[in-house]
């Protein structure tokens, strides 16, 4: 090989990056896949519409995220069009849900999907004391951690929490950073717990989503309206060129 041809094949691999290729998904060729796995470090606070930053995502990057599960009848259908595309989300679970649905909660995360936590019965926890919202969060980690692992522990497997309804307040969530624990707001949401059709949620959230342009998304797996839209949701983000970041805690590694 001549010098010439060795120069401009060095200039090629500069100007062209390298950009990891989703894996095939099985039976679906044409699907929108999961592109990348980004670990976040503990102690963080993302999304910016609770926080001044959000995850390090590029143009149309978006992390979906599931509040309020596990819940049967829907979290199964949300689970199927997830799978049928090969996208993996994070879901962020009641205790209470998890300990009547325990099956629902290991099936989540037997399908790859990162499982983290949002109290044990849903309260406003900046209307607490410190110490009884603490309680209200060890309580629903431990019946999340029975349910999805056999053992009842406050210290989570996945450090991940979402406060109820983002009520927090700076003493909350120094207090959960303090634990090691990344606090999830969100970049954009769906308005899910407003009832409307599946249609009209789906064009609110494409709206939402295309205004930003990249974050983390918010939807709610107890929600029929949102099981209903999500295969059209996601297929409409295939063919407006979004791709799908999976998140997990720092030293998971990648998979």
């Amino acid at each position: 090989m001549t010098m010439t041809r060795i120069f401009l094949l060095a200039i090629v691999a500069i100007v062209i990056p390298v950009t990891a290729v989703a894996a095939p998904c099985p039976g679906n060729p044409e699907a929108l896949g999961t592109e990348r796995v980004i670990e976040v470090d503990s102690r963080r606070r993302v999304g910016r519409k609770q926080f001044p930053s959000t995850l390090p995502l590029g143009p149309k990057e978006l992390v979906l995220t599931f509040d309020d599960g596990p819940w049967p009848g829907t979290t199964p259908k949300v689970l199927d069009a997830l799978k049928s595309e090969c996208v993996r989300a994070t879901f962020f679970l009641l205790g209470r849900n998890s300990a009547a649905f325990p099956q629902l909660a290991r099936r989540g995360l037997s399908e790859g999907h990162t499982v983290g936590h949002h109290s044990y019965s849903h309260p406003l926890l900046n209307r607490m004391s410190v110490t009884k919202a603490e309680a209200e969060i060890d309580r629903g980690i431990a019946a999340d951690e029975l349910a999805l692992y056999g053992a009842q522990r406050t210290t989570p497997t996945t450090p991940f929490f979402r406060f109820p309804g983002f009520a927090a307040n700076g003493a909350l969530v120094e207090r959960i950073n303090q634990r090691g624990m990344v606090v999830f707001g969100a970049d954009v949401w769906a308005s899910d717990w407003v009832k409307m059709g599946s249609e009209q949620e789906l064009r609110l959230i494409l709206s939402r989503i295309e205004r930003v342009g990249r974050g983390i998304v918010l939807f709610h797996d107890t929600k029929a309206q949102t099981a209903q839209m999500l295969p059209a949701f996601l297929r409409e983000l295939k063919r407006r060129g979004y791709r799908i970041v999976h998140v997990v805690p720092k030293g998971a590694g990648t998979r």
